[in-house]
């Protein structure tokens, strides 16, 4: 008689469980969405976009140093860069005006709303796009990144959209995925209209925002943001770094190897990015991560 009360309790016992993990998954989902519906009401300050081969090809430079072909390609046309089940299917937008990229009749201000607040044409929160790093982009700067965009051949490539897991609803709800880049943001934020390039702290500063997607704002590093990656490392003068001179630096970051003797791999630290940085930029920038 002992062996059937058993069985009759572990059975309401775990269906107690999947029930409350049916609520519990509920509960995650319908704030999820919640984030992903949520229209915003921005003011999207116009500014001139150029035409001319210097300001293109300023935006090519900042279109490899902030990374932005690691999501949609270095032809601007988009890929998928994860599929999994449980966290989604990620991808980054195919950019140019082919078939499955921008839509017709897409503005410079349209260009704007992504980049410095990033929203959709639909006034709602892009997903994964790191526009809180853009959004404190100069006005030249964020300008010559648009007119290079603009600028390309058009790429016939249409990706499938993108899906987030029941995992990737978890962990964005809770934070622990970027995946809404328009919560992130300070949308009353000013950006300068240029910031002079010189070996400065000052320029380093404004060059580090690209590094605290990963190290995150107080540059200490910690849990990545790619679920299952690697800790992050403190780049402050307490970490490694504090010990390195510039040219060590310099060294890291276009190599990937470090004085201690450490090969990092480009999916933890994206040194084939960092390595298009110019002497004056990796300069500036150990400069003011030096200083913290």
């Amino acid at each position: 008689m002992m062996f059937p009360k058993i069985l009759k309790w572990t059975g309401i016992v775990l269906l107690g469980l999947t029930v409350l993990l049916l609520i519990v998954f509920g509960i995650f989902f319908y704030v999820y969405g919640t984030h992903v519906n949520k229209q915003y009401a921005v003011d999207v300050r116009p500014i001139a976009i150029p035409h001319d081969s210097a300001s293109i090809a300023a935006g090519a430079h900042l279109y490899a140093i902030k990374g932005c072909g690691d999501c949609h390609g270095a032809d601007l046309g988009g890929k998928v860069f994860l599929n999994d089940p449980a966290i989604g299917l990620l991808a980054g937008a195919n950019l140019t005006g082919g078939q499955g990229g921008r839509p017709a009749g897409y503005t410079d201000q349209d260009w704007l709303k992504a980049l410095r607040h990033g929203l959709g044409t639909d006034n709602k929160t892009l997903k994964l796009m790191p526009s809180y790093e853009s959004a404190k982009l100069s006005d030249k700067d964020v300008a010559a990144l648009i007119a290079f965009c603009k600028a390309q051949p058009v790429v016939n490539r249409t990706l499938p959209p993108m899906k987030t897991g029941p995992v990737g609803k978890v962990l964005a709800v809770l934070g622990k995925l970027p995946l809404f880049p328009a919560e992130m943001i300070d949308h009353s934020y000013q950006q300068p209209g240029t910031v002079p390039v010189a070996v400065t702290k000052e320029y380093g500063e404004y060059l580090s925002v690209s590094c605290t997607g990963c190290h995150n704002p107080k540059f200490t590093g910690g849990d990545s943001p790619i679920p299952g990656g690697k800790k992050v490392a403190d780049i402050t003068s307490k970490g490694h770094l504090g010990k390195w001179t510039a040219q060590e630096f310099i060294t890291a970051l276009r190599t990937g190897s470090t004085p201690e003797g450490l090969k990092l791999e480009n999916k933890d630290m994206p040194w084939s990015m960092t390595a298009q940085y110019s002497d004056e930029e990796l300069q500036a920038l150990f400069l003011y991560l030096k200083s913290l």
